[in-house]
């Protein structure tokens, strides 16, 4: 696995640092990324664009630098681990929210951010204007209409009637062919790593590698995968059997991992948020 330093910082605060005062002092945060190969400057040129896009404020004690996070990004990080760590099923109600807007042709900045804000929601884009979800995200819709005052944004609560028709809309919106492909992808790479047994016994080092390897691998389907309810997953759908080995593999290897990082940092980490059973 090619290792993105930019990638692996955000990690060890989502899963680890946040639990230690959500700081770390420069030194220790390039120890840790050493373990992953990552020389000191590419960890300070990463740590230096971090800060200047909001990420981190720096304040010195004595000759070291301490990176905190602010509380803005926290906010976000705090977000995108419910969105990894707590599964979404829900018994299918026959209704889409779907969100249609109208955007001025001059206002290509506001049509993005429309996108990207939908896409975070688990919308899946029908046509250029059009987005769906099976689950009741009308609330969500407002809010977004509501941050997006030049756009015309629309929220209904609408159903076709016909559960085929309703599976057509969802491979329409979704490439399914292609999440189930990578979902049995990973289980075919992690379904080994699931012992308890022998991750208990592995070294601190070791677990953390392997457990970044896996919250690396894992935490974009959170982002690509709508949450079909039961009735609108095509066969053999294998969401929940991948949503299954992630947690299991990362809470086997989490004390051992957390151990080696209060170690480096010279204070305990507390136990983050494990997958929901």
């Amino acid at each position: 696995m090619q290792w993105k330093p930019r990638a692996l910082i955000l990690d060890l605060f989502g899963d680890y640092l946040r639990y230690a005062g959500s700081e770390v002092r420069l030194a220790d945060i390039t120890e840790l990324l050493a373990v992953f190969d990552i020389e000191a400057a590419t960890v300070r040129v990463n740590l230096s664009r971090l800060r200047k896009e909001g990420w981190f404020t720096t304040r010195r004690i004595g000759r070291e630098t301490v990176y905190s996070l602010t509380p803005h990004m926290l906010e976000i990080l705090n977000e995108g681990r419910e969105r990894i760590f707590r599964r979404r099923d829900e018994t299918w109600q026959g209704r889409w929210t779907m969100a249609i807007y109208q955007v001025p042709e001059a206002e290509r900045a506001v049509r993005d951010q429309l996108r990207k804000q939908l896409a975070w929601h688990g919308f899946g884009q029908l046509s250029p204007s059009t987005w769906l979800s099976p689950h009741d995200l009308i609330s969500e819709v407002r809010e977004i209409a509501a941050e997006n005052p030049l756009a015309k944004v629309d929220a209904l609560w609408c159903g076709t009637g016909d559960l085929q028709e309703d599976r057509g809309l969802a491979a329409r919106c979704w490439d399914l062919d292609q999440l189930g492909a990578d979902y049995r992808h990973f289980i075919h790479n992690y379904a080994a790593l699931d012992n308890e047994g022998v991750n208990a016994d592995k070294d601190g080092r070791t677990a953390l590698i392997e457990r970044m390897h896996i919250i690396g691998d894992f935490r974009r389907f959170p982002f690509r995968d709508p949450y079909l309810p039961r009735e609108l997953q095509p066969d053999s759908w294998p969401s929940s059997e991948a949503y299954t080995l992630f947690g299991a593999v990362h809470r086997q290897l989490g004390p051992a991992a957390t151990e080696f990082i209060s170690s480096i940092i010279g204070q305990s980490v507390g136990q983050g948020q494990e997958v929901a059973s």
